[in-house]
């Protein structure tokens, strides 16, 4: 019996670390996800799009005046690609920290039906905390099309089927589905080319290899300003402050236009709740400042800043709206 005594204290002693090397883990993650203890680092937010995009300069803005609520370094780090797919996958994976976040958009939220072989679902592996602005669009043309107004477009695109391209900022981005629902209002056989980001589209808009975008103010209203594009319409329900001069696409005749696009600040799923509502407080913070809601204001935005409950119900709405289109027009991205 005097000679098991050693044995059965390794034993024990063995037992030992490995229920603590089992328990430190949660215990490490628990004072990391404690929200009195958020942020004590620099956070990410991933914007996944190219540099350049409305997603870019609303992830910049918010990322400048987070980090001055915070005393906090906020870096915006473009991961394009997939739509905005490869992004989300990123966020997604992040971990249950908080400290990386996700500048979403419809692309990600509510129209990825357009993608039969996802390795991830948004819906479920991400946690939507606010809508951070709504948008309309503007339908832009390249000044050699010989359209002035919505309806010469649609005349236009009628008399010529196929010989009009408009780009996007890929398969199931706002932009593209804009396009979409435009070619369905109208019955307008216009042809979509996709690309990795707005700021490619627009270049090649610009250099005339495409004739139309369906895009954000943001992104083209510097160029409508000095003449090198030409609005023809904008899609929201009202005027854009931005461009007064550009008639609604319900002015223009074509109703069925009336659509907004809209960004999200989101996070991983495994990020906790009371940690999602914190942060989700903070922001209340954030668009208490009139200069935050002054310069989403200017770029033709129109801060929403809502909790994190009606920001995702907002979201199941929009993806049931979005899915009728995709189902419709048998959208596909592969």
């Amino acid at each position: 019996m005097r000679s098991c005594r050693p044995l059965r204290r390794r034993v024990l002693q063995t037992l030992c670390l490995t229920l603590a090397g089992a328990v430190l883990p949660f215990a490490v993650q628990a004072q990391t996800q404690n929200p009195a203890n958020y942020p004590d680092r620099p956070l990410r937010i991933i914007v996944p799009f190219t540099a350049g995009g409305s997603s870019d300069i609303q992830g910049r803005l918010l990322a400048e005046h987070l980090g001055k609520l915070y005393g906090q370094s906020v870096v915006v780090e473009n991961r394009p690609g997939a739509g905005g797919h490869i992004g989300g996958k990123y966020v997604a994976d992040s971990g249950p920290d908080g400290y990386t976040l996700l500048l979403g958009s419809i692309g990600l939220h509510a129209t990825y039906g357009v993608y039969k072989t996802l390795n991830y679902r948004p819906a479920d592996d991400l946690k939507v905390i606010t809508i951070v602005a709504e948008m309309p669009h503007v339908v832009v043309a390249n000044p050699a099309l010989e359209a002035n107004t919505l309806s010469e477009l649609t005349a236009q695109a009628k008399a010529k089927p196929d010989s009009i391209h408009f780009g996007s900022a890929g398969v199931g981005s706002s932009v593209h589905m804009v396009g979409e629902l435009y070619k369905m209002a109208a019955q307008a056989p216009i042809v979509h080319i996709p690309y990795r980001g707005s700021s490619a589209a627009t270049n090649d808009l610009l250099g005339g290899q495409i004739q139309l975008l369906f895009e954000n103010v943001p992104t083209t209203i510097g160029y409508i300003q000095t003449g090198k594009l030409r609005a023809l319409a904008i899609t929201g329900a009202t005027r854009s402050p931005a461009l007064p001069n550009v008639p609604t696409a319900t002015e223009a005749g074509l109703p069925g236009l009336t659509v907004t696009s809209w960004t999200t600040l989101a996070a991983s799923k495994d990020v906790p709740d009371a940690l999602i509502d914190k942060i989700s407080a903070d922001l209340r913070r954030v668009y208490a400042d009139p200069a935050f809601r002054a310069g989403l204001e200017r770029l033709g935005m129109t801060p929403v800043g809502n909790s994190p409950a009606d920001a995702r119900e907002f979201v199941e709405r929009e993806r049931a709206r979005w899915n009728k289109v995709i189902e419709t027009e048998h959208i596909s991205a592969g």
